[in-house]
């Protein structure tokens, strides 16, 4: 078992994960030591190792877990710490540096990827808040009850493809903003519509929607009003745009104004009922799901569950 002081921390190249440089973690790594942080990192060769690093990390006594990644190695540090009793849980505390595809639940308490030294200093201060989770409970093609929790959102339909695609055209491109536009600039070739019935508190929505986000925190800008502190969930229905409306309503996304959209019918609840059609694209923290949800399926906040190292 190691100091309950030291750090493990969790290294995801990004770029494809094999394919990027280690300058960014040299980087890390002198400021580390000149804060005289006692650590260990190990390094993920794939994002299917992300899930099986934590668990090794907590079963060798870890108490403070960094991980050096985007959203989705956080979503599988998250749901890996979940899985443990909440006597163990409570014990942990989670951190993170942004260095991966997609950083949007790093963005909203202001850690940025180009300044790693304030990033370190800030953990390095050991503020702790409890945070809490979202958590959609289904059942899948083969029958078996699933779950899966998330930090930032849930997208269903046309965004989660754009999220898919802006996945993908991050590595081509770089830059977040461009690939944003690529990724919208292909929604010609994306079905716009799907059929869905959603209960939202004693609303019921049974109709064609082109998007819903369920977030627990700024859902890449559908739910910026959203805290993960609340107890509460934001959600982003949108329906009925007209195809002029569609380039309104990518630059009030882009000024962070998305709320402002017409079509764009925003709620705040405990719990999200849906059913969705088969071949409908579901998105957890910026990563498609594999497993569908069959019939009919919720989205819950469970409060104050995870411990989170935040800034100053």
């Amino acid at each position: 078992m190691v100091d309950e002081k030291k750090w493990g921390i969790l290294y995801c190249p990004k770029g494809g994960f094999l394919t990027s440089s280690n300058k960014r973690w040299k980087r890390a790594e002198r400021c580390l030591k000149a804060h005289n942080i006692d650590f260990d990192m190990v390094k993920s060769e794939s994002s299917a190792s992300v899930y099986h690093l934590v668990k090794m990390m907590i079963g060798n006594g870890y108490k403070t877990i960094i991980i050096f990644g985007g959203d989705s190695a956080l979503n599988d540090a998250v749901n890996c710490v979940m899985q443990e009793d909440s006597e163990l849980r409570n014990s942990i505390v989670f951190g993170i540096i942004p260095n991966g595809v997609m950083n949007d639940f790093a963005h909203f308490w202001g850690f940025q990827e180009d300044n790693i030294e304030e990033t370190i200093s800030w953990l390095h201060k050991r503020r702790v808040r409890k945070i809490d989770l979202g958590c959609i409970r289904y059942e899948n093609r083969r029958g078996e009850r699933c779950h899966r929790y998330f930090h930032n959102c849930i997208n269903i339909g046309l965004i989660a493809a754009i999220m898919n695609l802006r996945r993908r055209t991050r590595n081509l491109f770089g830059s977040r903003t461009l690939s944003f536009l690529f990724s919208f600039a292909l929604l010609a070739f994306q079905r716009m519509d799907y059929k869905m019935h959603i209960k939202i508190n004693t609303d019921k929505i049974k109709r064609k929607v082109m998007t819903v986000c369920i977030g627990n925190a700024q859902g890449y800008g559908q739910t910026p009003n959203a805290v993960p502190y609340n107890g509460l969930l934001d959600v982003s229905v949108v329906y009925n745009p007209r195809v002029t409306q569609l380039f309104e309503g990518i630059y009030l996304f882009l000024k962070g104004k998305f709320l402002n959209h017409r079509s764009v019918h925003p709620y705040r609840t405990q719990e999200v009922k849906m059913q969705i059609e088969p071949r409908t694209l579901v998105g957890i923290d910026g990563r498609l799901m594999n497993n569908i949800p069959v019939d009919e399926f919720k989205v819950i906040v469970e409060k104050e569950v995870i411990n989170f190292l935040i800034p100053d």
